[in-house]
C-alpha cells in the first residue's frame, strides 16, 4: 500500500498537468442549498458537505434576489415574520456554521447570494469599483484587470464571494501598505437590514455606508451577522505583475527569520513541511507591468482531478489511519511534496505550451497571479473530474486550524512546535499531505473584527474521519498545537475556518472592539433576526456557547477534553496533559492495564 501511494501522488501531478494542458475542466461543484419542493424544505451545508458538530441544517426556504430591491423585500418579509434568515454564498466555503439561521431547525429563510453578482459602476478616475456581495473573487479580479486595475489583495483561492470573505475577514499575505486583508480596501458598503416597524410599508432598510463613516468599522467584517451585504465599493490599483520564486531550505532557526521575511517581500508566504525539516519562502514581489513575463498561478491543488484518483489518494489515507502507519503517511507526504516543487506547486511561466513550468521566476500579472481556482471552470461531466474536496464523491476531507498570532510571539510559538515535532518525527507528516503548515502575513486592522496586531496567519490542514466521534492518528499532537495557539499565544481564530474551540472566549481577545461590534449589531439587527445560536456562540450572547460537551466530543473539536469519556478510552484514548504544553488537555493514545 504504501508504494501504491507514492505513486498516486506524482501520477496525479502529472495527469493534472495533462488534463489542464488538453482543455479538460472538473464538473463545478453542486449547490450548497438542495429544496424538496420548488424553493422550500431546503437543507444548506458548506462547500465540504459537512460542518464541524455534524448536524444538518434545515430552512423553510430559500430566496434568490437578482438586485437590491428584490433584496430589500426578501428582508421586510421575514422580518415583518419574524423569521430568523442568514445569507449564503454560492459556494458557502467557511467551515463553520455560519450560513445556517437561528432559531427551530427548519423554520429559517436562507437568502442565497448567488444572483447578486455583477458589476455596479466604475469609477477610474478614482479607481473605485462598485460591485454587489455575491461576486466571486474570479469575476471582480477579472472586471478590475480589463480596465487596467488591481485588487491589491485576495484570498488565494477564487470561489469565495465578496461579501463572503468580508463577513470573515479572509485574506492573502502581505506586510506593505494596507496589508493583505480586503476589507482594508473597502471604501463604502451598502446592506439591507431588518426594521421592527414598518418604514413606508416596509420592514427592512437600506443602509449606505461611508469612507468615513464608523459604522463601516463593524460592517467590514460583520460574520453576516449585521444584515445582507448588497454593495461594496472597493479602492483599486492600477496594474502591475508579480515575481514569484519558490526557495527550499532547511528549517534550522527558520522561526527567527520569519518577521525579516515578511517585512521586506510584500507578498510573500511560507510553508513548512515539519517532517522533513524544509520550508518553502515564496519570494513574491511587485514588478513593473513592463517587465516580460506570462505567467499564471494555477495552484495544483485547485485544479481539476480525476476522481477515480481523488478517492483513490483519500483511501490510502484512511488504511493509513485504520493501521495507524505514521510512516506510510510520511513516505506518501515526502513524494507527493517533491513532486510539487518540482513541478513549480502549480505555477506556469507559458500557460499554452505543455511545458508549463520550466523555471523561476515566474512572471505574470497580478490578476493571473493572485489567487487560483480552475477546478471551477467548465461544464458537468458527470463527475469525471472534480474539485478535490467536492462532497459528491469520496475524496478529501479534512479539518484546519487557522489563527493568526502576533508577529512578537512567532518565534516562540514555533520554537515550541519543534520541540513537539522533535519529541514525535512522524507525527506531523498527515498534514504535508495537506500541503504543510502555510504562514501568511496580514497587518493589524481598522475593522472591529479584524487583526489587533501585525501578525502571521498560520494555517494547518489534516485528516477528517467520516464517522463522527473517530480517533485520529497522532491527534494529540494536533490538539497541542491547536491549544497551545489559542491559549498559550492568546491565536485569533479565522473567522471561516476552524473547529468550535478554535473560538472559545474569542471576542474577549479583541478588546473593546469585540464590545464595539455588539453594539453595532445592537442597532443594525435589535431583534437578532440575523444572529444564531452558533454566532451568539461565538462572541458569547444570550448565554450561548461554541461547546458541545458529549462522549467523544474532544475528538471533533467540540470541547477540550477534562473527562476520558470525551475521548474515545474504549479505543485505548485518554484525556492527558500536552508534553510542551502541559495545559493543554488531549485525547492521547495510552495503554492503560
Amino acid at each position: 500500500m504504501v508504494t501504491l501511494s507514492c505513486m498516486v501522488a506524482p501520477m496525479a501531478v502529472a495527469l493534472v498537468a495533462i488534463w489542464t494542458h488538453i482543455g479538460v475542466s472538473a464538473s463545478p461543484p453542486g449547490p450548497v442549498i438542495k429544496c424538496t419542493s420548488g424553493n422550500s424544505n431546503c437543507t444548506v451545508t458548506n462547500g465540504y458537505g459537512s460542518f464541524p458538530d455534524w448536524t444538518t441544517c434545515q430552512v423553510a426556504s430559500v430566496a434568490y434576489p437578482t438586485n437590491e430591491s428584490e433584496l430589500l423585500v426578501v428582508v421586510s418579509n421575514a422580518s415583518m415574520n419574524k423569521q430568523k434568515m442568514k445569507a449564503v454564498s454560492v459556494y458557502s466555503h467557511s467551515i463553520p456554521k455560519l450560513s445556517c439561521p437561528g432559531g427551530p431547525s427548519g423554520a429559517g429563510l436562507a437568502i442565497s447570494t448567488m444572483r447578486l453578482n455583477h458589476v455596479v459602476s466604475v469609477d477610474s478616475t478614482l479607481m473605485r469599483m462598485t460591485v454587489e456581495s455575491g461576486i466571486t473573487m474570479r469575476a471582480l479580479i477579472d472586471a478590475a484587470a480589463k480596465i487596467g486595475l488591481a485588487v491589491p489583495p485576495s484570498p488565494y483561492w477564487l470561489g469565495v464571494t465578496l461579501g463572503g470573505l468580508l463577513s470573515t475577514g479572509s485574506h492573502g499575505s502581505s506586510l506593505f501598505g494596507k496589508g493583505s486583508a480586503v476589507h482594508e480596501y473597502v471604501v463604502g458598503m451598502r446592506l439591507v437590514v431588518p426594521s421592527n416597524e414598518s418604514i413606508s410599508g416596509s420592514y427592512a432598510r437600506i443602509v449606505d455606508l461611508g469612507e468615513d463613516d464608523p459604522d463601516l468599522l463593524a460592517a467590514k467584517v460583520s460574520l453576516g451577522v449585521l444584515g445582507v451585504i448588497s454593495q461594496v465599493t472597493l479602492q483599486l490599483q492600477p496594474m502591475f505583475k508579480r515575481s514569484i520564486t519558490n526557495r527550499v531550505l532547511a528549517d534550522t532557526a527558520f522561526e527567527s527569520t520569519i518577521t525579516t521575511f515578511g517585512a521586506t517581500t510584500e507578498f510573500g508566504d511560507l510553508t513548512w513541511y515539519p517532517s522533513q525539516a524544509r520550508v518553502v519562502y515564496r519570494d513574491d514581489v511587485r514588478v513593473p507591468i513592463s517587465t516580460v513575463g506570462n505567467g499564471e498561478n494555477d495552484f495544483t491543488g485547485f485544479r481539476s482531478q480525476l476522481s477515480l484518483l481523488i478517492v483513490a489518494t483519500r483511501g490510502i489515507e484512511v488504511v493509513f489511519e485504520a493501521t495507524e502507519n505514521s510512516y506510510g503517511k510520511c513516505m506518501q507526504s515526502r513524494v507527493q511534496v517533491t513532486t510539487l516543487l518540482e513541478t513549480g506547486m502549480g505555477l506556469r511561466n507559458n500557460p499554452k505550451s505543455i511545458l508549463e513550468f520550466t523555471g523561476y521566476p515566474v512572471i505574470g500579472n497580478h490578476s493571473k497571479m493572485q489567487a487560483a481556482g480552475s477546478c471551477l471552470n467548465g461544464s458537468d461531466d458527470g463527475l469525471f473530474t472534480a474539485c478535490g474536496w467536492d462532497p459528491r464523491i469520496q475524496g478529501v476531507f479534512f479539518y484546519q486550524m487557522t489563527f493568526s498570532i502576533s508577529l512578537t510571539n512567532v518565534t516562540n510559538f514555533f520554537t515550541d512546535v519543534k520541540k513537539l515535532r522533535d519529541m514525535y518525527p512522524t507525527a506531523l507528516c498527515g498534514t504535508e499531505l495537506y500541503g504543510g503548515i502555510l504562514m501568511k502575513f496580514i497587518r493589524n486592522s481598522t475593522a472591529y473584527l479584524g487583526q489587533v496586531d501585525d501578525s502571521l496567519d498560520i494555517d494547518i490542514t489534516y485528516y477528517r474521519s467520516r464517522t463522527p466521534a473517530t480517533p485520529r492518528l497522532n491527534e494529540d499532537v494536533l490538539e497541542e498545537i491547536e491549544q497551545m495557539a489559542l491559549f498559550k499565544y492568546n491565536g485569533l481564530p479565522h473567522w471561516g475556518k476552524n473547529r468550535n474551540i478554535g473560538f472559545l472566549g474569542a471576542r474577549a481577545k479583541y478588546g473593546p472592539k469585540g464590545d464595539m461590534f455588539v453594539a453595532a449589531m445592537a442597532k443594525y439587527d435589535p431583534d437578532g433576526w440575523f444572529s444564531s445560536e452558533w454566532t451568539d456562540g461565538i462572541l458569547g450572547l444570550r448565554g450561548a456557547t461554541v461547546v458541545i460537551e458529549r462522549k467523544g466530543c474532544a475528538l471533533d473539536g467540540l470541547c477540550v477534553c477534562s473527562l476520558d469519556e470525551h475521548c474515545a478510552p474504549d479505543e485505548g484514548y485518554y484525556c492527558r496533559p500536552g508534553v510542551v504544553y502541559t495545559e493543554a488537555r488531549v485525547c492521547r493514545r495510552t495503554n492503560v492495564s
